[in-house]
């Protein structure tokens, strides 16, 4: 990945972190000391990505709701599909078409499956528990990889479940806020940005997910409630653009849980329930098609592909893309764009 300039404060921090753990015998993780080339010391990243990156996503965001809005209702969606690498055929996991599975394989970079080395996560509620109990064993995930290059995440949500990260990375969420008030989870993530030099956020927004229960997905009242999402995407993208530092230094990347048409999403073998969007916008990224941009992924048509054979983009890539941009490596035991290839320039 081309490199992001960050500011000076932030790469003398991780020298000083990595000089201090180094003198001290000890690692971010509290295990055995780190190696002088482990993820996020400065030795192994040289000129690789140094970005900050929000992740956003848009639950139950079914990629024909843009299509049918156009950019006359849907201006910021279009405007990451104008102004950055995008698909509006990429995949979920391939096991389920659920909420809380689908965000856990976004911050793991796992399938489901639990025989299969996946994170175990079926269920769908908020309840007890840990990632790594469903798995039954360790499970790390984007925030435990950004912690351990000793650098920040933030976790904004408008569901309670995602209380499920809280407690299976503790030390790797520096700041968890939850509301079921959308307008005020975007508020609150808006003014994170810019007061704070995180270098992991994720935005969770679910007013299409929540319209489509109540209304039907694809409804009137669904493409309503799209539209007003684009208008909270929006004032996040003018955030970005108000202020230099994030318009310099800022990667969004953007996808969704699930799709969804009719009553629900349940059924993982429908095309409107799998198919989801991916777009990845900021500085350094002009516009393409992801699957052009990547001839070693590929366009699925109408398919729904296993795990085996040449994969197509999945919303899973998300954690590996994020650490790969903040020059980190693959976050440990995932399957999803280990190999951190897949390219958005």
């Amino acid at each position: 990945m081309r490199p992001f300039a960050r500011t000076a404060r932030a790469r003398l921090a991780v020298l000083l972190l990595t000089a201090a753990l180094a003198a001290s015998g000890a690692s971010p993780m509290g295990g055995p000391a780190v190696a002088a080339t482990a993820p996020g010391d400065l030795s192994e990243r040289g000129d690789r990505g140094s970005a900050r990156v929000l992740a956003i996503s848009v639950d139950g965001l079914n990629p024909a709701a843009l299509k049918r809005l156009g950019r006359e209702r849907a201006p910021a969606f279009h405007r990451l599909l104008d102004e950055g690498a995008s698909t509006l055929n990429a995949r979920t996991v391939r096991e389920l078409t659920l909420t809380l599975p689908n965000h856990t394989s976004m911050v793991t970079g796992r399938r489901v499956k639990k025989s299969r080395g996946g994170h175990g996560v079926t269920w769908n509620d908020d309840r007890r528990g840990t990632v790594q109990q469903a798995a039954g064993h360790s499970v790390a995930s984007i925030f435990s990889q950004v912690r351990r290059a000793g650098n920040e995440s933030a976790l904004f949500t408008t569901k309670t479940k995602f209380r499920l990260f809280r407690r299976s990375w503790p030390a790797g969420i520096d700041r968890f806020t939850y509301s079921s008030d959308q307008t005020r989870v975007v508020r609150k993530a808006r003014r994170d940005l810019v007061r704070n030099d995180r270098d992991f956020t994720f935005v969770h927004t679910s007013l299409p997910d929540v319209t489509g229960h109540e209304h039907g997905f694809m409804s009137a009242k669904y493409l309503d409630a799209v539209a007003r999402t684009d208008q909270l995407l929006g004032s996040m993208l003018q955030t970005i653009d108000n202020h230099a530092d994030l318009t310099s230094d800022l990667v969004v990347i953007l996808t969704s849980d699930h799709g969804g048409k009719g009553d629900g999403h349940y059924d993982a073998s429908k095309r409107f329930n799998y198919r989801v969007p991916f777009m990845v916008w900021g500085p350094g990224i002009s516009q393409a098609d992801l699957y052009d941009l990547n001839p070693t992924y590929r366009d699925p048509r109408r398919g729904r592909p296993g795990y085996t054979g040449t994969q197509p983009i999945r919303n899973g890539d998300l954690a590996n893309l994020a650490a790969d941009l903040l020059g980190l490596t693959a976050v440990p035991g995932s399957r999803f764009n280990r190999d951190q290839d897949l390219q958005v320039h």
